[in-house]
C-alpha cells in the first residue's frame, strides 16, 4: 500500500487489527516508528497509529490541529509540561504546541486530528493511581470496573477493567465503538483479541463481549 493513501476511513466498516504482528514503519523523526491503525492521506490529518519512541528520541516541535490523545503503554512520554510514565492519559486540545520526547523510550496509542471543535480540555490522568467506579454485572461473574478518563457531548472514553468471566449483555453502538485491548484478552462472536489488539465497531453494530481472564482496556464510545 502506498502510503499517501486512505487507511481504514470508512467508519461504515468493522476493523480489528492485532497490532503484534504489525511491522513498524519509520516516522518523519529520527527514533520513532508507527504501526498505522487508520489514516488519511495527509501527515497533518486524521491518524489512530501506536507510536514507539526508541531512548533519546525526539520530534521537533509541532501543533496539534483538531487535538491530540494519548495512551502511554510503556516507558515514559515527555515533553515541556512533564513526564508521563505508563498508564498515563494525554489530551492537548487545538492551539498546543510541544516537541515530545523520551529518554529511556515508550510506546504510545495515539489518536491525531479527532477532537470536535468545541472540545478544548487538555488532560493529564495518571491511570494507575486514579480511582475505579464499580460498573455492569451480569451473571455470577465479578462487576466490571470503569475509570472515566474524558466526556464532551456523544463522545466518552474510560478505561475498563473485566474480571475473568465477566460478561457483558448483547449492546448496540450507538455513534460507534473503539477499543485497545492494554492487557488480557477480549473475546465476542466475531473473534478473540489478544493484548495490543485495535478494534472499531461501527455506528449501530451489535455484539455480546465476554472475557475468561482478567482484562484491561481503552474504550471510546459515541464518536464515529
Amino acid at each position: 500500500m502506498n502510503q499517501n493513501d486512505n487507511l481504514n476511513m470508512d467508519f461504515s466498516q468493522r476493523i480489528a487489527i492485532d497490532t503484534q504482528s504489525m511491522d513498524w514503519q519509520p516516522s518523519p523523526a529520527k527514533g520513532v516508528w508507527r504501526k498505522r491503525l487508520a489514516r488519511e492521506d495527509a501527515e497533518t490529518g486524521h491518524a489512530t497509529s501506536i507510536v514507539k519512541y526508541e531512548a533519546g528520541a525526539k520530534f521537533a516541535s509541532h501543533p496539534h490541529p483538531l487535538g491530540e490523545e494519548i495512551l502511554v503503554l510503556s516507558g515514559v512520554f515527555s515533553d515541556h509540561t512533564g513526564d508521563y510514565a505508563q498508564g498515563s492519559y494525554i489530551r492537548n486540545p487545538e492551539g498546543f504546541s510541544h516537541a515530545p520526547f523520551s529518554k529511556q523510550g515508550c510506546e504510545l496509542l495515539v489518536k491525531l486530528h479527532q477532537f470536535q471543535a468545541t472540545d478544548t480540555q487538555q488532560l493529564r490522568i495518571d491511570t494507575l493511581h486514579a480511582p475505579w467506579q464499580q460498573g455492569y454485572s451480569e451473571g455470577a461473574g465479578e462487576p466490571l470496573q470503569v475509570m472515566p478518563l474524558h466526556q464532551h457531548l456523544t463522545e466518552s472514553t474510560a478505561l475498563v477493567f473485566w474480571p475473568a468471566g465477566s460478561q457483558f449483555k448483547r449492546h448496540r453502538h450507538f455513534g460507534g465503538e473503539e477499543i485497545y485491548i492494554i492487557k488480557g484478552e477480549f473475546i465476542d462472536e466475531l473473534g478473540r483479541y489478544r493484548q495490543g489488539s485495535w478494534l472499531r465497531n461501527p455506528h449501530l453494530s451489535e455484539h455480546n463481549p465476554y472475557v475468561e481472564q482478567d482484562t484491561l482496556i481503552w474504550v471510546k464510545v459515541g464518536h464515529l
